[in-house]
């Protein structure tokens, strides 16, 4: 089966790419274990160098690559400007930090010196989503790289071109030829990657099902994994929040990158006392986003990725609203071309309904409403998910304390939940384990090494 890149704007057919064959892979898997023990052995300076021109690269090429997503994803161009730009700073990020975050860990003990050293592990096989196609491989590939591991790309089947594209940026940055390749493979062939002995390490971000199939095939091959899977992230909003404020932020987090965002604002929880009132302003700035072609300037909601996941979340909708939610706005397929979706607002959202208990990974934001903040609290961990979470009130202490209580990977007081080369990313219960970004996440595909010296 072939690659397709279809643009969702349109519905127009881009290009085609077909599926390599075993022969095709096993060239790439060999060019890539050749590079593996020359990249381990390169000193880390030069290492970072190049991960510093790779970042000059994508800068060079910032135009045309945003161009590249907003055509074979539908994401805004300036929102797809400013996901290239991230990729050029996790470069430098690790670029600049790389050398300290590796040195030796000096540990006192019994020995004349001993310490913990961070080594390169191999090759690490990332298997990667569609819904920021250059970003999630870079926040696998600077880190990794830097480490000195080499790494191979399975990207989404939509977007080929991407994946070629941040191996081509690879390429002309001067990386040593086989550091990084992206396989163009389908999904039935990556459990055959993951069993190789070329591979020594997975990391997966995508659906929980996706997780556990990839957890599954690696855990029975001893292969360390990390995994970022869906998210329902809580916006809890509470009777002492600015609600102008939460209101903005709260379009601003939801409907971003047309709502397919793992840490996008899901399930609005809010105290009753202020519910009226939030929804009120929070409809109104919903009500104000644009759609529209997403190479158009003017435009702030691009279409959905595809039209099965549009036709997917409108089933959830329907099936919401049948159980007794209300349609404050939208709620529908916008008609003509493309994968178009109304912004919408689901309120009144209980236990039993779709919107409840499932992940809605579209332009639509589904309001429940609390008693007070104890019940918000309750209701925010009573997910199965725990990827991120935000906490809005005029009170910080209180919102520490409340981001405190909430089970997930991170909260955010008073802003909306983002992914930063500084501080560590991931999740806990089905949202997935382990970590990206930071020291945290660089030191995930390392061997640990205890160095003990009489």
């Amino acid at each position: 089966m072939p690659f397709v890149s279809l643009n969702p704007a349109t519905d127009e057919l881009i290009k085609e790419y077909p599926n390599w064959n075993d022969e095709q892979l096993e060239e790439a898997l060999v060019q890539v274990a050749i590079a593996t023990p020359a990249w381990a052995n390169t000193p880390l300076n030069e290492r970072c160098e190049h991960m510093r021109r790779l970042g000059q690269e994508v800068l060079k090429h910032r135009d045309e690559l945003a161009q590249t997503i907003s055509l074979e994803m539908g994401k805004l161009i300036g929102e797809a400007r400013a996901e290239v730009e991230k990729c050029a700073v996790v470069c430098d990020y690790y670029a600049d930090n790389g050398p300290a975050f590796l040195a030796d860990e000096v540990i006192e003990s019994d020995a004349g010196r001993s310490f913990v050293a961070h080594l390169p592990i191999g090759t690490v096989l990332a298997v990667m989503p569609w819904n920021f196609p250059i970003w999630q491989v870079f926040r696998f590939l600077a880190p990794a790289l830097v480490a000195g591991n080499t790494g191979v790309l399975k990207h989404a089947s939509n977007v080929p071109q991407c994946a070629l594209a941040i191996e081509q940026l690879v390429q002309s940055a001067g990386l040593p030829q086989g550091v990084f390749r992206s396989l163009m493979i389908s999904a039935g062939q990556v459990a055959g990657v993951i069993e190789d002995s070329r591979i020594h390490a997975v990391t997966l971000t995508g659906s929980e099902p996706a997780g556990r199939q990839v957890a599954a095939t690696a855990g029975a091959n001893l292969k360390k994994t990390v995994l970022e899977l869906g998210g329902s992230d809580p916006f809890i909003v509470l009777e002492d929040a600015d609600l102008d404020w939460a209101a903005q932020q709260g379009v601003a987090s939801r409907f971003l990158n047309a709502g397919q965002s793992c840490i996008a604002a899901k399930r609005f929880i809010v105290v009753e006392s202020v519910a009226d009132a939030f929804v009120s302003k929070f409809k109104a700035v919903v009500e104000a986003l644009k759609p529209g072609n997403p190479l158009d300037a003017e435009a702030t909601l691009g279409p959905m990725a595809r039209v099965d996941l549009r036709d997917e979340l409108h089933h959830q909708v329907l099936a919401s609203l049948d159980k007794g939610a209300i349609a404050v706005t939208g709620c529908a397929p916008i008609e003509g071309p493309g994968a178009y979706y109304q912004a919408s607002i689901l309120d009144g959202v209980k236990p039993g309904m779709s919107g409840w208990d499932e992940e809605f990974f579209g332009p639509v934001a589904i309001v429940i409403r609390a008693k007070d903040e104890k019940e918000a609290v309750r209701i925010a961990n009573g997910s199965d998910f725990g990827l991120g979470g935000s906490v809005w009130t005029q009170d910080a202490k209180r919102g520490e304390r409340i981001a405190r209580q909430v089970q997930s990977g991170a909260v955010f007081v008073n802003g909306m939940v983002k992914s930063d080369p500084r501080l560590p990313f991931g999740g806990v219960k089905n949202s997935g384990y382990g970590r990206e970004l930071s020291r945290h996440g660089m030191l995930e595909f390392v061997n640990q090494k205890t160095i003990w010296v009489k």
